[in-house]
This record gives C-alpha cells, sequence and structure tokens, in this order.
C-alpha cells in the first residue's frame, strides 16, 4: 500500500481492514491446525516404528522444531521485506512438501528421507504459529492479545480434528498401499498447502505493509507539527525488556509443553493403550491449546501480561504433576494431565505475544517476532530430542515432573523484571 493510500485510510477503514485480515487467517488457521496435528500424533510413533527403538522415539519433535526454527528466522525476514501474504504463504508451502515427504519416506521405509522430510515439515508448524502475529498488526493496543488469540482459537477446529481422524486416515492410507501412519501426513500436506494457498489469493491488502505505511504516516505527521522523531531509535537500542520477558515466557512454556507431549503416546502405548485413546489424549491437550484462547486474550489484556504469565507457570507444574502421578493405564488422569499441559501453554503463548508485539514498532516487528519463534522453536527442538532420553533412562513420571518443574523459573524472571510500557505502534 503507497503513503497516500495509507494517510487516507480513517480509523473506520482501520478497523474494517483489521475485520477482514482476521477472517482470511482465521480460515487459514483452520486448514493449518489440521496439517500441525501429524507430527504432534504420530511423529513419535512412526519413527518408533522405522527405527525400531524408543530411544530415538524424540527425534522426530526435535527434526520438525529444528525446521520450524529455521522456517521462523526466514519467514520473519521475508515479511520484514514483502509482507505477511508472502512470508506465510512460502512458510506453508514449505510445510507442505514436507509433509509429502514424509509420506513418500515411510511408503519407501526410507529413513534419511524421513528425517530430512520432517525438518521440512517443520516449516508448516512454524508457520501456523506465526500467524497468530499477523492478527496484530492493525489492532489497537489494548486488544492485542484478543486479537492474536482469534487467530489461535481457530486453530482448535482442524488440530482437534486431526488426532481423532488418526485410524480413519490409516485406513486411507492403508488403501492406498501406504503405511497407516502415514495417514495424518496426507492430510497435514493438504491441508498446509491450502492455508498458504488460501493467504497468498485473500490477504490483500497486507496487514503488515499497511501497518508498516500508518506508522511512517504518523511520524511524518509528527515532524510536520514539530514534534521530536526518532526513527532509528528501536534499531539502536538494546533489546527491549518487554521482548527478552515475553521470550523467556514463551521458551520456558514450550520447553516443558514438547517434552512431556512428545513422550505421551509412546508412554501410552507402552501401557496397551491403542491408537484411539492416544488420539483422544492428544485432541484434548490441543483442545486445551487452542480453544481457550478467546477467554486466555481478554484476560492478558484486562488483568494484564505478567499475571497470566504466572498463571502458565503454575498450571503447567500442575500438569507435570498430574502425569507424574497418573498410572500408565489410566486414560482420565493422562487426559487431565494433558489439558493443563495445552491449558498453561496457551496462557503463555498469548501473554508472551503480547509483550513482543507491545515492546516493538512496525520497523522491527515481524523481524523480531522471528527471531523470539526461532528460540520458542529450538527450545521445543531441546525438549523433543531430551525427552525420549530422560524417559529411556527415568521413566514418564520423572519427565513429566520436570517438565513441572522447570515452567516455574519463569516466575523469578518476571518478577525481577520491570513490566514495559505498551508500544504506541
Amino acid at each position: 500500500m503507497s503513503p497516500d493510500r495509507a494517510a487516507a485510510l480513517t480509523p473506520e477503514a482501520v478497523a474494517s481492514l483489521q475485520r477482514r485480515t482476521l477472517t482470511v487467517v482465521v480460515a487459514s488457521q483452520v486448514l493449518g491446525g489440521a496439517g500441525l496435528a501429524a507430527g504432534v500424533t504420530v511423529g513419535a510413533l512412526l519413527a518408533q516404528e522405522m527405527l525400531g527403538t524408543d530411544r530415538l522415539a524424540g527425534v522426530p519433535t526435535m527434526l520438525f522444531t529444528l525446521g520450524s526454527a529455521l522456517a521462523a528466522f526466514l519467514v520473519g525476514r521475508v515479511t520484514q521485506r514483502a509482507g505477511r501474504r508472502v512470508g506465510l504463504g512460502l512458510g506453508f508451502a514449505a510445510g507442505g512438501l514436507g509433509a509429502v515427504g514424509v509420506v513418500a519416506a515411510a511408503a519407501l521405509d526410507v529413513v534419511p528421507l524421513l528425517l530430512l522430510s520432517l525438518f521440512v515439515y517443520g516449516a508448516g508448524t512454524s508457520t501456523n504459529l506465526q500467524a497468530r502475529y499477523a492478527g496484530t498488526d492493525l489492532a489497537a493496543p489494548d486488544r492485542r492479545a484478543t486479537a492474536a488469540s482469534v487467530a489461535m482459537v481457530s486453530t482448535t477446529l482442524g488440530a482437534v480434528a486431526g488426532p481423532n481422524l488418526v485410524e480413519p486416515l490409516g485406513g486411507v492410507a492403508t488403501s492406498l498401499g501406504l503405511p497407516a501412519l502415514a495417514g495424518p501426513f496426507l492430510l497435514a500436506a493438504v491441508a498446509f498447502l491450502a492455508a498458504g494457498a488460501t493467504l497468498s489469493v485473500f490477504l490483500r491488502p497486507d496487514p503488515f505493509l499497511v501497518a508498516k505505511e500508518l506508522a511512517r504516516t504518523d511520524d511524518a505527521a509528527a515532524e510536520a507539527r514539530g514534534d521530536a522523531v526518532d526513527a532509528d531509535a528501536s534499531s539502536r537500542r538494546a533489546v527491549p525488556p518487554g521482548v527478552v520477558v515475553g521470550a523467556t515466557v514463551m521458551v520456558l512454556t514450550q520447553i516443558a509443553m514438547v517434552a512431556i507431549m512428545t513422550m505421551t503416546p509412546v508412554h501410552m502405548r507402552g501401557h496397551g493403550h491403542d491408537l484411539g485413546d492416544v488420539g483422544l489424549v492428544i485432541s484434548i491437550h490441543v483442545a486445551a491449546m487452542f480453544l481457550p484462547s478467546l477467554v486466555t486474550g481478554v484476560l492478558v489484556d484486562k488483568v494484564g501480561r505478567i499475571p497470566m504469565a504466572v498463571a502458565a507457570g503454575v498450571t503447567l507444574l500442575l500438569a507435570g504433576v498430574t502425569g507424574a502421578v497418573a498410572p500408565g493405564d489410566s486414560t482420565g488422569l493422562l487426559v487431565l494431565s494433558l489439558a493443563l499441559l495445552g491449558l498453561g501453554w496457551n496462557f503463555g503463548l498469548i501473554a508472551g505475544t503480547a509483550l513482543i508485539v507491545d515492546a516493538t514498532t512496525p520497523d522491527t516487528r515481524a523481524r523480531t517476532q522471528g527471531t523470539v519463534d526461532v528460540l520458542i522453536a529450538l527450545a521445543g527442538a531441546g525438549g523433543g530430542a531430551m525427552s525420549g532420553v530422560v524417559m529411556a533412562g527415568a521413566g514418564y513420571a520423572t519427565l513429566a515432573l520436570g517438565g513441572g518443574v522447570l515452567s516455574l523459573l519463569l516466575i523469578p524472571v518476571l518478577f525481577l523484571t520491570r513490566r514495559p510500557s505498551p508500544a504506541t505502534a
């Protein structure tokens, strides 16, 4: 959008564009949610089957989270230059191609292709998460968490449906001469490619580019009034405290969530649960990750970023304790543990997202968001890689309790850091 057109936008026009943006983002998130569920639900089981060992069952999570880290970096840089439409569209396309590669690897029983494809598949999971930022580009400062939550809650439909379709999709895969565990990745391929196409076609005008032009127009107007405007101040400053706090919240909650979630399907299969039970537990977990978002977003905007981040740590601790004491054959307690795990992650992600947006301006926002999501992905990769080792050496109860205790580290960080003021951009 040109500066002249941006300057001509009334507050009502910006609000209308924000509503249109959220509609497109919601559509893409419904599709993208179905894609991310494949890796969560059967990634570890597929690796266990092809590699022949439980000890390496966390490798898929490590690989697709490492892939998501690279994708987060690249999508953030592309978005800063070309806007959300191009950055998110390319990210989803890469994730779809990775899912196709996983299906091919399972069909051919080629482990190196599986590992490479899982890495590329991670681009889809990262992009699905980054799409939440598109909902905040044109949102008012006191509505940013709510806007991010609208994008996140729309992921629920696809993400919850995906795990419950494991058995039917396995039947489809088998009918095509493919291994049953490749079925969810067939869905992921279609879902990620469709999400990318939706954003590429309909996210016009690009909300991030509009936000950048609006910020420049405001700066120009301030200069014309004689107000002091330092356009390069944000690039010369040290990392804003709000970015540090927001990143800490999201990184610690990600480690705790990924570590416990990754090994739960393996733990359940080891205690005689079938794929239907696994799908039920994971679908409830994913629902708890995304479905409370509308309420969480309002709470983050009204109650505050820091109190909700503290609530995230406490909830994750409860999840870990519940998982640690749950008997291996108790579906009910595992459901409760994974539901609390998803809810704690939800609190942390929305609070952290709002802190990041508050602390940045459009001139650096997408690049900073991409960098923070790299840290989140790397944290998830570490949690996924170590989860199998910890479980093999000390058991699922130790893994679950350790993840819950780890999340409490964010509380002293929050209290030692002064809460940043919301950005005006």
